[in-house]
């Protein structure tokens, strides 16, 4: 009995004095993967890695690129949270956006990639590069700048306008009432893309039998299917649309800057990262920029995880 225990407070000793050897030889063992993941995992550090690192680090300090920073600790922080108002309301612009672009625009991208799978192959093909057009178009938001000009030339003004319904031309991108509905539109309009393209690929690679079987096991309908079935084989991809659609709706900058301005007018469309990029792209304050930046990142971290324990349960 004593020997037992004996032994077992040594090995964990024991297990910690050899890991790192263990852990070498290992290494040693397959160095021809190691030298293959090397570029990828290099450049993933040099790139991703120590910026997010460095931007932590600057966020307690004032930077203003030019200067040497300075320390200041948590003042970037208190500053945000009790002397920005307009952060405040760019957090709820943000939790707006992204409640309505990242579950509609995730679970539309689901159903549609579910209807389409069912189509033909070569009008499936069609139907998908149209769908998946949003994420390969390059100036596409010009079209909607021109739609809602808020001149008599734009061309919902001028329909409006030839037609008798208005006198004058609605200013769509300046006035609040009307600037939220359209950037959220566009941006569900966007999102019909990578997330589309994965669920489609994923909808393909399920194998028919399990339909069969799931059918002879007393499944009724398609949508038991979809539960039971299609959903739990396609867990890898439901989990990579949900990391981007929560990535992109989080992260909504382009959108609302290309349409109202930066920043737009009374900061009705005004989000985080619209608000990282004024301080960090226009009055160079690196310091409270990488403070945004540091929250958006806890605050992206934190739904990811939410939304893969939510998914850890489907099909249960």
């Amino acid at each position: 009995m004593n020997g037992a225990v004996a032994q077992s407070v040594v090995k964990p000793g024991i297990n910690r004095r050899w890991a790192m050897p263990n852990f070498m030889r290992e290494m040693a063992k397959n160095k021809v993967c190691y030298l293959l993941i090397a570029p990828f995992m290099i450049l993933f550090f040099i790139f991703t890695v120590l910026p997010v690192a460095i931007s932590l680090g600057l966020s307690f300090t004032s930077f203003n690129v030019l200067e040497t920073p300075q320390w200041v600790g948590l003042d970037n922080y208190f500053r945000l949270f009790l002397g920005d108002q307009v952060f405040i309301r760019s957090i709820g612009n943000t939790l707006v956006l992204a409640l309505a672009v990242g579950p509609i625009g995730y679970i539309l991208c689901l159903l549609i990639a579910w209807l389409v799978n069912e189509l033909r192959p070569r009008v499936r093909a069609i139907v998908t590069l149209i769908f998946y057009a949003p994420a390969v178009s390059g100036n596409i938001f010009l079209v909607w700048a021109t739609l809602f000009s808020s001149d008599e030339f734009g061309w919902l003004n001028g329909f409006l306008i030839r037609h008798g319904f208005e006198r004058g031309p609605i200013r769509w991108l300046e006035d609040p009432r009307f600037m939220m509905p359209i950037v959220i539109g566009v941006a569900l309009w966007a999102s019909l893309g990578i997330s589309f393209l994965t669920f489609i690929a994923g909808l393909q690679g399920i194998d028919k039998s399990y339909y069969e079987a799931a059918a002879v096991d007393g499944l009724r309908n398609r949508w038991q299917e979809l539960w039971f079935v299609t959903l739990p084989m396609m867990k890898p991809q439901l989990v990579f649309g949900a990391v981007m659609s929560i990535s992109a709706s989080f992260g909504i900058g382009s959108i609302t800057a290309a349409l109202a301005g930066l920043p737009s007018m009374d900061y009705a469309v005004h989000t985080v990262m619209n608000h990282l990029e004024l301080y960090g792209g226009v009055k160079f304050e690196m310091g409270y920029a990488s403070a945004i930046a540091t929250l958006l990142f806890i605050l992206m971290i934190g739904s990811n995880k939410f939304i893969q324990r939510l998914i850890s349960k489907v099909g249960k």
